[in-house]
């Protein structure tokens, strides 16, 4: 009997990620539970057309979709294209497009670690406002920045609010890929002084505000910002498939008139 032990785990492990039974993904991917329940045993091997079939079912990340095609003994079939290849000119210069919208409130684009390759200058101006000029080429990771006892947090009067929050978005981002790389993201933030702390206590205005606004306070400055994310709708592509859009807004009159004026200035 053909046995692909990582295919099979892998399998079953998006399956219970979904909460469905067998039964359930047999269904909606037009299989037998019988040949579903092989697969999963590692008793038969899948075709390529049939990896592609239950990736697809389960909804699966472009990223793990090639690692499942692997597993099986096939090809990756789809790309990661660097965000500054020429054929992806178009995604850059929608990217600048939103972004330029959004002046002058802040806006980044990040990949699915946080690293920072794209933003607008209002997200400059806010950064150097209240960490110094960035030098020229640096490669900045907004998690690291965020949670870091160094970077942002000796700014963000909640950062204990606004940490507690964030990592448990980076905790499903490591439930929901399964890499490595993103558990190791997620241990580097847990390692940062306090963290661990931050996530035992619990907010007691949690309840006060429609959303979860980080306050910034530097000198007499005090800044209170709110924020969106942005996913490309249809990305064939695991480069923008992991692509997110930051937009930040102020929450407040004096926010706003801060951010105008530094545009204006």
């Amino acid at each position: 009997m053909a046995r692909d032990p990582d295919f099979a785990a892998t399998l079953r492990r998006w399956r219970q990620h979904r909460g469905w039974s067998q039964l359930d993904l047999a269904g909606r991917a037009e299989i037998s539970q019988r040949h579903l329940s092989f697969l999963e045993l590692g008793r038969a091997k899948p075709s390529r057309e049939m990896v592609i079939r239950l990736a697809t079912t389960l909804d699966v990340p472009l990223r793990q979709h090639n690692a499942l095609l692997l597993a099986a003994g096939f090809a990756p079939i789809w790309r990661e294209t660097d965000l500054g290849a020429p054929e992806l000119a178009g995604v850059r210069a929608a990217l600048d497009f939103v972004m330029a919208q959004q002046e002058p409130f802040p806006a980044v684009a990040v990949d699915r670690h946080w690293n920072l390759p794209r933003s607008n200058q209002g997200a400059i101006r806010l950064v150097e406002f209240l960490v110094g000029p960035l030098a020229e080429g640096a490669r900045v990771n907004l998690a690291d920045a965020l949670v870091a006892p160094d970077v942002l947090r000796p700014f963000l009067l909640n950062w204990e609010d606004v940490v507690r929050y964030f990592i448990r978005s980076v905790e499903a981002d490591a439930a929901a890929d399964g890499t490595a790389e993103t558990v190791a993201l997620l241990e580097r933030l847990l390692a940062y002084q306090g963290v661990k702390q931050a996530l035992k206590s619990s907010s007691e205005d949690t309840a006060d505000s429609p959303v979860l606004s980080m306050h910034f306070r530097k000198d007499d400055v005090s800044l209170q910002l709110f924020t969106t994310i942005a996913t490309l709708g249809t990305p064939r592509d695991i480069t923008l498939q992991e692509l997110r859009i930051e937009c930040f807004f102020p929450t407040d009159h004096e926010t706003t008139k801060v951010l105008r004026g530094w545009a204006s200035g």
